[in-house]
């Protein structure tokens, strides 16, 4: 795809903050017709600018009111061993995000639970038992000011 032009930015903008705004309401608040609008939407997600849509949960009122953060370091390194892991850690359901990280630590992981105590039980028969798993960090998430944008 071309450079972006300030409608396109616009749009991208535009989307990131809310997602179900519809290309009609789009084009009239940026000038444009209906079916014009949802072409250069079509254009972004054609070219990958825009990769999907996401649904953004409360997950303290869906009654998972711990989040932590994990710094996941392997105990033996290789492609073999990335790929075990990442495979096993993607299929533990409370594991909302798996990062692969360079410093301390290989991998990030952040995981939701229901309180302190199912943590545990996740940290423990879950997370611990995946192959290769060598230290791990917990950072306990107090709260969340901001959410990082695309843009």
């Amino acid at each position: 795809m071309s450079e972006l032009d300030e409608i396109d930015r616009n749009l991208v903008k535009a989307l990131a903050r809310d997602a179900t705004q519809s290309a009609g309401a789009l084009g009239r608040r940026f000038g444009l017709s209906q079916p014009a609008t949802w072409r250069r939407i079509r254009r972004l997600h054609e070219a990958g600018i825009i990769a999907g849509r996401r649904l953004d949960l409360d997950a303290e009122k869906l009654g998972f009111g711990v989040t932590v953060f994990l710094g996941v370091k392997l105990a033996t390194k290789g492609r073999v061993s990335l790929d075990d892991f990442e495979r096993a850690v993607t299929a533990i359901p409370e594991v909302q995000t798996v990062e692969h990280v360079l410093g301390m630590y290989d991998y990030r992981l952040r995981v939701t639970a229901r309180d302190i105590s199912d943590f545990e039980r996740v940290l423990r028969r879950r997370i611990m038992t995946l192959p290769g798993v060598g230290d791990v960090e917990a950072n306990v998430l107090l709260s969340e000011e901001r959410r990082p944008g695309p843009l």
